[in-house]
């Protein structure tokens, strides 16, 4: 059986991918999360923009990697479930997140529309990529071995069918952009 996006290979498979992170970027500005105080109100809980774009891109990257594998146009490399890494990454990430305003996609995505302020986080993304790596021999000998679960997947580690956690997620975000609704809704009337 030939995947019905069989011609999106090699070079088209670049531009793509070129087109598909502009639209993104595009997405993410029409979408209202490359507004600084967008994401900062976020963080305030009094404003869940950030929220609902972030699940829809979840979801909507969730199941086009499972349509993606199902047309045999992607193959997963998993990465090791290196849990005391994820906690720390993670923290880093928050504490930056709020420090900056951004993420880093939305934080390049406010630079590509003018937004100065974004500029001193792309310099700070790139000092911590350097940081990383000129440290990644003490992390991958004294972090990265630290509750390692090895490459495990949620699929695996529950021993239930990959398109069972898909439907989860999409359910998971029906619940979440429901809750929010009514919260924005309750705080609209006080």
């Amino acid at each position: 059986m030939t995947p019905i996006l069989a011609f999106i290979s090699g070079d088209t498979l670049l531009w793509a991918g070129l087109f598909f992170g502009i639209v993104f970027g595009v997405l993410l500005h029409r979408g209202g999360v490359t507004d600084f105080n967008v994401i900062v109100r976020q963080f305030q809980f009094r404003d869940f923009t950030v929220l609902k774009v972030m699940f829809t891109a979840i979801v909507v990257g969730g199941v086009g990697v499972f349509i993606l594998q199902g047309q045999e146009l992607a193959n997963l490399h998993i990465k090791p479930a290196n849990m005391l890494a994820v906690i720390v990454g993670a923290g880093l990430f928050g504490i930056g997140m709020a420090v900056y305003g951004y993420c880093p996609g939305t934080g390049v995505a406010a630079i590509a529309t003018g937004r100065m302020d974004a500029l001193v986080g792309l310099a700070g993304m790139i000092a911590g990529g350097v940081a990383y790596a000129l440290s990644y021999d003490w992390i991958a000998a004294n972090v990265l071995p630290v509750a390692d679960l090895g490459k495990k997947r949620l699929p695996e580690l529950a021993s239930l069918p990959e398109w069972v956690w898909y439907v989860a997620l999409v359910l998971l975000a029906a619940v979440v952009f429901r809750v929010v609704s009514k919260v924005e809704a309750k705080a609209s009337t006080h």
